[in-house]
């Protein structure tokens, strides 16, 4: 199944990218888009272009399974994509919905327009992996909402919500409900009143004080980034939006080269992807079938066993917990509600909440009663022979 889909609707080509999960700009989604704007450039009938993802993304940026591998660096390219887009003399608009991140919102800049749904994420989150925004976001970024604001976002990371955007040119319309719907509406207007193409590479950096600014900037960041050297350099980067458009290029083009080699760089990959891999069980294939938990069982009703037993009273699933001796059953059945009647306390639970998680707990001391669980927890002391009789038994 390709990750691009080309079809039309009326006089509007619309290129929808499907690359599971968050439509990761991998070569296939990034030829597929390129060979659809081709495909539309050449129609007669096509008036107008719009790009859009899934409701989950628009793009989350580069496809994490390319890293280290030659189709990263594969034609077409980030950059080339992009050009591509510029290069149009149809209008491409973008119709941003989930999450619109890294190389997403740098795929997004390029295009002529951008229409935003209420709730989607707007980030550049490379300095994360001791990197940053490696196709022209450290540039166009600072064009379109302004120098300070685009530094805190490179810098930090962090995702904003698109209406934090709202009456800045990083939207030109927000739609609510079906945003590819909306975003044709949009295409059609503009067509109809033949707006002039935008390019934000056209666009200039203000601001009142750039350079006290950026001395401000690299004090700030220098004071917090510690040995990391991927903060400092995305204020170099931002500070090249204010240079010609094509020389700020080639600086954030120089600035992640420096990066991606760093020892820091690759530490914080390296654990990006160990805790993706930590997520998943390698012999347990992706399409099997997950059972209903309707009844859980613990044994053991001690400090880890009444944690475990609440996290599934929380849930509202019924648990059956198991102790060897009635003393120890009781111990454990008082922290359990010691601890509930604390958050009571502090008003972070309503007293009829507590009382419906406590009538879901049922004790026991036999092995029988756990007959009926769908997932039974061992919480026992760290003694192999221990664990085994309870194995056994079970």
């Amino acid at each position: 199944m390709s990750v691009t889909d080309y079809r039309t609707q009326g006089s509007i080509a619309v290129i929808s990218m499907n690359n599971p999960p968050v439509n990761g700009l991998g070569l296939e989604l990034r030829s597929g888009i390129v060979a659809g704007l081709d495909r539309a450039a050449a129609d007669a009938k096509v008036k107008a272009v719009v790009l859009v993802g899934t409701p989950r993304a628009f793009s989350g940026g580069a496809d994490i399974r390319e890293f280290n591998t030659p189709k990263m660096t594969a034609e077409p390219n980030l950059h080339n994509v992009i050009r591509t887009i510029e290069a149009m003399a149809k209008p491409v608009i973008a119709a941003i919905s989930g999450n619109c991140m890294g190389g997403g919102l740098e795929l997004a800049l390029g295009c002529h327009f951008r229409v935003g749904s209420p709730g989607a994420q707007i980030a550049l989150p490379e300095v994360k992996l001791g990197l940053l925004p490696g196709a022209g976001g450290t540039q166009r970024l600072p064009r379109v909402i302004g120098l300070e604001h685009a530094l805190n976002m490179i810098v930090s990371g962090a995702p904003v919500p698109s209406e934090m955007f709202k009456g800045t040119p990083l939207f030109d319309d927000f739609v609510t409900g079906d945003v590819l719907a909306g975003a044709v509406t949009f295409a059609e207007k503009v067509v109809a009143e033949k707006r002039p193409l935008k390019l934000l590479r056209d666009g200039k950096v203000r601001h009142a004080n750039v350079d006290a600014y950026l001395h401000f900037a690299r004090t700030s960041v220098g004071a917090m980034a510690g040995p990391f050297p991927a903060p400092l350099k995305c204020v170099e980067a931002v500070k090249a939006s204010t240079l010609p458009f094509e020389q700020g290029l080639a600086r954030e083009r120089e600035l992640f080269s420096e990066l991606i080699g760093t020892p820091e760089s690759r530490a914080l990959r390296h654990a990006f992807f160990g805790e993706r891999a930590a997520s998943k069980l390698p012999d347990v294939p992706e399409d099997t079938k997950t059972r209903p938990i309707k009844k859980a069982a613990v044994i053991g009703a001690g400090t880890m066993g009444g944690g475990i037993a609440m996290n599934f009273l929380n849930a509202g699933i019924p648990v059956t917990i198991l102790e060897m001796k009635q003393e120890a059953l009781d111990k454990g059945l008082g922290t359990i509600r010691k601890n509930y009647e604390s958050t009571v306390k502090k008003g972070k639970l309503k007293p009829e909440k507590m009382a419906e998680r406590m009538n879901l707990l049922t004790p026991t001391l036999k092995y029988e009663d756990l007959g009926d669980a769908d997932i039974v927890i061992e919480a026992v002391f760290e003694d192999m022979a221990v664990k085994k009789t309870v194995f056994e038994t079970l």
